[in-house]
């Protein structure tokens, strides 16, 4: 439950006389005696204005007036008529005015099996009605009573829609913070995991949960995270992409600084690591920080698959991200500058290819790369049913005409291509949207400059990794700098019980998972598996 009374604090609004929204909400001038049912009904019409899903019920409680205050779009209405409107029938049947005490006998025989909870003050009320409760307001008692029977309309639990695997749990986050935290809970099965709440955003009220592991996660990371999240003053959050922004050591940085999944099986393993995740209500993507580089290159499966498959799929990656990044430039810096670093039967083929062709190399795979990104951005916004055929198709047709017209070579059609594909590999999207946009600079540094160019180019994005932290730790850890026990999972996965020990550079506060193991091996003597 959250604390609703410390949910706002006051702030002064200097730059007018009128009262701003956490000025209203606060508890400071808030009203804190419902005793007067005129007035308190006044002040909730006030508050909520015309709104047409805001709804004051009347009730009789004994020889008592009361009401019921809810939006009816925030909750249950059959739940509404079972557990408050029957109870208090039953409850009405006896005589006389009713007291503090008779309310508190009501929520107690009456709504035991609820989540209930006792309102002193009109900003707790507001909260209440805003969060899906229905309010039972009794007149001459100064205290209220909050019943959550929110609506439970909400998104099932499906498979992952960006980030598939071929063997492993199917099951992805919703956009209910409770589902999220409740996928999380059954995976980790430890009293020792924490989750706490806070409330963002003056408009939204979004609530933010920072899950992690007591006795595992290191306590200086864990203060620099939860000192960032409430270090957050902003109008509205509507999805964790929100607070990543907020909480990025360093913005400017076409590389994401904290890794975000709709994985629980994957947000579990990093909470196992050491990790902490920040969970958004109403984003099916939690964040997992502290991330470094390499973190981008590893995908859930790669636990669930024999090491020696999963080791390979991961070099496969790696080489992946070169060649999406450095491809296209490459060709541009070969044809251009460099053409003896080709065997001569390929030099002839290419440069007849594009005998024909009116446009320098740099503007001919620009061009193409350009209309790759449109077909991509196209093919995601249009309908599911439509698009993936008009980007297929888009791209064949476009490609095509643009050989036959004699505008492109085949040759460039195949590099951007196969450079398409390969930064199709990455598991994690936001960073393959990283390589897309380096890609065209290094493609106007191979037009300048050749391969000195792309060479001055990767110098200046390696010094720029190494300069980003991720609450303080290096973004290419273990590489710069090397940690060798971290080197049994980072381009190649050992097999499972060979990995003992936590990342080092997360400094967990319980560095080993487990004591060291060896492979199990057949009893000594034992001939040919015979018992």
């Amino acid at each position: 439950m959250f604390n609703s009374k410390t949910l706002f604090k006051r702030k002064a609004n200097k730059n007018s006389g009128h009262t701003t929204t956490d000025e209203l909400y606060s508890s400071d001038n808030s009203q804190s005696d419902f005793s007067r049912i005129e007035e308190t009904k006044r002040n909730i019409q006030n508050q909520f204005g015309n709104s047409s899903d805001f709804t004051i019920t009347p009730l009789l409680m004994g020889q008592s007036n009361g009401m019921v205050v809810y939006l009816n779009t925030m909750i249950d209405k059959n739940l509404l008529a079972e557990y408050v409107v029957t109870p208090l029938k039953k409850f009405n049947n006896q005589n006389g005015m009713i007291t503090t005490g008779d309310l508190e006998s009501f929520r107690k025989d009456y709504l035991s099996g609820l989540i209930s909870e006792r309102i002193t003050n009109f900003h707790q009320l507001t909260w209440c009605i805003l969060s899906g409760y229905a309010v039972i307001i009794v007149d001459g008692i100064c205290e209220a009573i909050g019943i959550e029977i929110g609506n439970a309309e909400k998104r099932p639990i499906t498979e992952p829609s960006t980030q598939t695997i071929i063997r492993g749990p199917k099951d992805s986050f919703t956009e209910s913070l409770q589902t999220n935290i409740s996928l999380i809970r059954r995976r980790i099965k430890n009293p020792n995991v924490r989750f706490t709440s806070y409330v963002i955003g003056k408009d939204t009220r979004t609530s933010v949960s920072i899950g992690y592991i007591e006795g595992i996660t290191n306590q200086d990371i864990l203060d620099e995270v939860t000192k960032r999240v409430e270090a957050i003053e902003t109008s509205s959050i509507l999805d964790s992409g929100n607070i990543e922004e907020y909480i990025a050591d360093k913005s400017f940085t076409p590389f994401p600084m904290s890794n975000n999944t709709e994985r629980p099986d994957a947000i579990s393993a990093g909470l196992i690591e050491g990790r902490i995740a920040i969970l958004v209500d109403g984003s099916p993507f939690v964040l997992q920080v502290p991330s470094v580089m390499t973190d981008f290159f590893k995908s859930s499966e790669d636990y669930y698959q024999p090491f020696f498959m999963a080791s390979f799929i991961r070099l496969i990656r790696y080489m992946s991200f070169m060649i999406a990044l450095v491809l296209p430039s490459l060709y541009v810096a070969i044809t251009t500058y460099h053409q003896e670093l080709m065997p001569t039967q390929l030099l002839i083929s290419v440069q007849a290819q594009r005998e024909g062709v009116p446009f320098p190399a740099v503007f001919e795979i620009l061009m193409m790369e350009l209309t790759f990104e449109v077909l991509r951005e196209a093919g995601i916004r249009m309908p599911r049913a439509v698009g993936q055929t008009v980007s297929i198709v888009g791209a064949l047709v476009i490609g095509q005409a643009a050989v036959e017209a004699g505008l492109v070579s085949n040759v460039l059609v195949i590099i951007v291509a196969f450079t398409a594909i390969a930064s199709f590999v990455s598991p994690i999207y936001n960073f393959s949207i990283s390589t897309r946009l380096l890609r065209f600079v290094l493609i106007i540094g191979a037009s300048l400059l050749g391969l000195y160019g792309i060479l001055i180019i990767l110098i200046l994005m390696v010094v720029h990794l190494t300069s980003l932290r991720s609450f303080g730790v290096p973004y290419l850890t273990p590489v710069a700098p090397l940690i060798i026990e971290d080197q049994k999972d980072l381009f190649v996965r050992f097999p499972i019980w060979n990995l003992h020990s936590r990342p080092a550079y997360l400094k967990s506060s319980s560095p080993k998972f487990s004591e060291e193991t060896k492979t199990p091996a057949p009893p000594e003597g034992n001939n040919g598996g015979e018992v």
